[in-house]
């Protein structure tokens, strides 16, 4: 059969967003289910799809019959004629793709217009100024959207003329006025494109369907789904939707507003939203006007707003999501003209799922697979001290939540330049607009002058977990000027600011930030996540202090603690210094003896605080001139010690001959005592000890370090330095036990390659653990298990696993090992361009390589598991926190997964969500 290319309100799938479009596809369930939505029909996403494959852009032959056959639809129900003088049609034509991307594509409102349905418009709702304001607007959106000319051409009229008239709004413009706009503006566009605005309607439509089309691929558009990873999987193409015009702005009795069912900044149940009286959407959603807020309403149209509360009540019971949901009041009459899932901060995400399943409109599986797991990290930001005494500079409305702070920028394309560099930067507008949006993006938050809780700053800020303030009125904004002015302050681009998005306030300078806190609704929803996940999630965690905090995460364990964290200490650095310098076994072993209570005390500290939960503890892992100066540090440091050597040798033959003369030197000052005693033999050990340090530099030097002496070779190599770290978990874990503790260690050997190498580190723990039972008198029960990061480890994990009790994925070092890539500089030089280009989907030292290294750890499992039945299997590397990694880690049965504490929370919800989801689980 034919593609069908469009389809009505009334006979479109609802279900169908990939198809239809999300704002179609609701439009044409809300038409079925008896919501009062103005006629119109939806041209497909497939239809776009084939006409941006076509390389001259003509839309596909026979879409434009059908176009006006459907608009024959329309015409029958509105009684209107489209493109008649007497009784004229207008519709808006809108985007709309599967993936809510609000603001990111096109949409024109009043097409239709033109200098003979003008005069029908304006016989038939009796209003000039009606006639001429939707006129004025058709033209600036059709010009800029479907013709390509800047708004500036257009606005530098419309404020000319606002300025002569002495206005500062424009509902404050008589038809006059608005008249002579609509006339400089079709001049702007003959004089931008050398051609006159199109009079015919049905050319106006074509026109626009095509510019909605093409906006699918715009600057915008591929931004927000390159930021939200919207792959054409989820999203391809948009529909576009033709809607029979209805209005907010004929009088005091018409309003426009945009609503969410539930506040999308705590996810409160009540009503919230902005409206406008004698406006159309776009004065809202734009933020060129500063709106009321929704309750408002109930004192202004008391009816309306019953009706209102009454279709918030419907959206919300049929679709079981909270909405954000836009209607019209014309003539007394309430339209709603779009609903979609409502974007929401991660607190408003996780107390409505909480709060939906309370009401039973929700299931708590539901309410699990609702939430984004990565937005959880938005809940694990500092905020604003409340103790701070800083004065508010001005004050917005508090758009969404959130402390920011950052160098003000007034445009978008400066924030992205200053943000790509690694600054922190506030975007400073007047109002945002949708090709803002890569602004957005390297913004820690956003400050507008104008604008509501509902403009497309907030709604988008919102979508990011990114802190807005909208409509701060006290502020002047002047982008040319690129300041802005409060009272008698000027706030120049580059002075730091603060902005609280959870009050509104703005602040000179920086404030000082407190640790966040979990909600009551998280601990609920996460306590649900562990319930229904298979995976276990544990933390990586060096110290106490890190352990305690993996603990406030709800983190499961520890599955790395690297050792050689605790070698940096101030304290302790200088005695692995010594022991890397020592000359003999019996110098090193000297050093090895002074850090083993150190040790011992730092491992029965995190197990104390980990009791009963499992702490796997890896064994020194980097090669040993990480804990030393570079050459070049240290060849500075002994030329400059040599310049002190001849100061201190000339000041001391200075005193010699005094003294000797029978003198007394003169105001000696006291720090000169050493010149005359010990001075030269002070620099002379320094310097002896600094040449010592750089011919090991030398001699430790390895043309790959990565791939070198590092991990159990360096434990072969230097038995007794694992030795020690063994026999300090091994007491710390005995203290605990005749402290009637109850510990789980495990002992992890990195950088593994063959089973010989865990034979021998095993014989070493063996004797070791006997030594310490006897001392202690218990008996000691850990496990003993390798990391997996080396391919040859993976191929050989059969015979691994006849000696190890588990393997630990450390994904970082086998990702190298699997692409050849050397993380720091792939990322720095090639993998970006991969990642844009599409060579790479992602960067594989973010989201695992689930087809290459991914394939690797599958064999490692399937293998190991055949060897040693019961064999634990996780993984420890960056990836373990990453949502996509965690599915396929569940996918392949790991039995855990550890990632840094604050990504725990994140881990918890990505774990359910794998157990909920696992039988839709496909690798691409």
């Amino acid at each position: 059969m034919p593609e069908k290319y469009v389809y009505s309100f009334n006979e479109g799938d609802g279900k169908n967003k990939h198809l239809l479009g999300g704002k179609g596809a609701n439009l044409c369930e809300m038409t079925q289910i008896g919501l009062n939505v103005p006629p119109g029909f939806v041209i497909t996403t497939a239809t776009c799809l084939t006409y941006l494959a076509d390389a001259k852009r003509t839309l596909p032959e026979g879409l434009m019959d059908d176009v006006k056959q459907y608009m024959q639809g329309i015409e029958k129900a509105t009684g209107k004629l489209f493109g008649d003088p007497n009784n004229p049609l207008l519709v808006s034509v809108r985007s709309g793709s599967a993936m809510s991307m609000p603001g990111m594509m096109d949409t024109i409102l009043n097409l239709g217009l033109n200098s003979q349905t003008l005069p029908g418009l304006i016989k038939q709702t009796q209003n000039e100024r009606f006639g001429y304001d939707a006129y004025r607007r058709f033209i600036q959106l059709f010009g800029k959207v479907a013709l390509g000319v800047a708004d500036e051409h257009f606005d530098a009229h419309f404020e000319a003329i606002k300025k002569r008239a002495g206005v500062k709004v424009d509902v404050e413009l008589t038809a006059a006025h608005l008249k002579e706009i609509s006339e400089l503006f079709l001049q702007v566009v003959k004089e931008q494109t050398g051609k006159p605005f199109p009079e015919s309607v049905y050319e106006q439509l074509e026109i626009a369907i095509k510019a909605v089309f093409n906006s699918w691929m715009g600057k915008r558009a591929i931004d927000y789904r390159r930021e939200f990873n919207i792959t054409p999987a989820m999203a391809n193409g948009t529909a576009v939707n033709i809607v029979a015009m209805v209005f907010g702005n004929m009088g005091n009795d018409c309003a426009t507003g945009v609503g969410f069912t539930r506040n999308p900044g705590t996810g409160v149940n009540e009503m919230y939203g902005e409206y406008l009286v004698n406006a159309q959407g776009e004065d809202v959603v734009a933020g060129i006007r500063t709106p009321k807020p929704v309750q408002e309403m109930e004192k202004e149209m008391p009816e309306l707003y019953r009706q209102l509360v009454e279709l918030r009540n419907k959206l919300e019971g049929h679709y079981h999501e909270v909405q954000d949901y836009e209607y019209t009041i014309e003539k007394g009459r309430l339209y709603c003209l779009q609903t979609r899932n409502g974007k929401m901060n991660a607190a408003a995400m996780v107390r409505t799922s909480v709060d939906m399943v309370n009401e039973g409109l929700i299931s708590k599986e539901q309410a699990l697979l609702r939430v984004n797991p990565d937005q959880l990290e938005q809940l694990l930001h500092p905020r604003l001290d409340p103790n701070h005494v800083a004065l508010v500079l001005a004050q917005g409305l508090p758009a969404s939540p959130g402390a920011a702070c950052g160098k003000c920028v007034f445009d978008a394309d400066r924030a992205e330049l200053l943000g790509r560099a690694g600054e922190k930067v506030i975007l400073v507008r007047e109002e945002t607009k949708p090709e803002d949006i890569h602004g957005f993006f390297a913004s820690q938050g956003i400050l507008t002058s104008r604008g509501g809780k509902t403009s497309h700053a907030a709604v988008v800020a919102r979508g990011m977990g990114k802190a807005c303030v909208a409509g701060a009125e006290g502020i002047t904004v002047d982008t040319r000027a690129r300041q802005a002015i409060v009272a008698e302050h000027v706030i120049h681009e580059g002075d730091i600011i603060t902005i609280d998005g959870s009050t509104g306030n703005v602040f000179i300078g920086e404030i000082p930030t407190i640790p966040p806190t979990f909600s009551e609704e998280l601990k609920i929803l996460l306590g649900w996540a562990d319930a229904v996940a298979q995976l276990q999630v544990m933390a990586n965690a060096d110290t106490p202090a890190a352990a305690r905090r993996a603990i406030e995460y709800g983190a499961m364990g520890i599955g790395l603690c690297r050792t050689e964290r605790m070698f940096n200490d101030v304290d302790r650095l200088p005695i692995v210094v010594d022991m890397i310098l020592a000359n003999s076994p019996e110098e090193r072993q000297a050093a090895l003896d002074k850090l083993l209570p150190i040790q011992r005390g730092d491992f029965k500290e995190v197990f104390k605080v980990m009791s009963p939960r499992p702490v796997t503890v890896r064994l020194l892992d980097p090669p040993l001139h990480e804990f030393l100066p570079t050459e070049l540090q240290l060849t500075e440091e002994l030329n400059n010690l040599r310049q002190l050597q001849g100061t201190v040798k000339g000041v001391s033959t200075l005193l010699s001959t005094i003294r000797s003369s029978g003198q007394q030197p003169k105001d000696l000052p006291a720090p000169a005592a050493p010149f005359d005693e010990r001075g030269e033999e002070i620099v002379s050990e320094v310097i002896a000890k600094k040449e010592r340090m750089l011919r090991k530099v030398r001699e430790l030097y390895e043309i790959n370090p990565m791939l070198g002496h590092r991990g159990v070779r360096l434990g072969i190599t230097y038995p007794e330095i694992y030795a020690m770290q063994i026999r300090g978990v091994l007491e710390a874990a005995a203290e605990c036990i005749k402290e009637n503790v109850e510990v789980n260690p495990e002992i992890m050997i990195p950088q593994v390659t063959t089973a010989q190498e865990l034979v021998r580190v095993k014989t070493s723990v063996d004797t070791i653990k006997a030594e310490v039972e006897k001392k202690y008198g218990v008996q000691l029960h850990f496990k003993f298990g390798t990391m997996i990061e080396v391919v040859r480890a993976c191929m050989r994990s059969a015979h691994l696993a006849e000696v190890a009790e588990f393997f630990s994925f450390g994904t970082n070092d086998l990702t190298q090992a699997t692409f050849s890539f050397s993380r720091e500089d792939a990322e720095n030089k090639f993998l970006p361009l991969y990642n844009e280009t599409g060579i790479l989907q992602d960067n594989p030292f973010e989201v695992l390589d689930v087809k290459g290294v991914g394939q690797l750890m599958s064999m490692t499992v399937e293998w190991g598991r055949k060897k040693r039945s019961g064999l634990k299997v996780g993984i420890c590397g960056e990836q373990g926190g990453h949502p996509g990694s965690i599915r396929f880690c569940h996918h392949i049965d790991l039995d855990y997964v550890s990632c840094s504490a604050p990504r725990v929370p994140v881990a918890r919800l990505a774990a359910a969500q794998a157990k909920l989801l696992e039988d839709k689980y496909t690798i691409d």
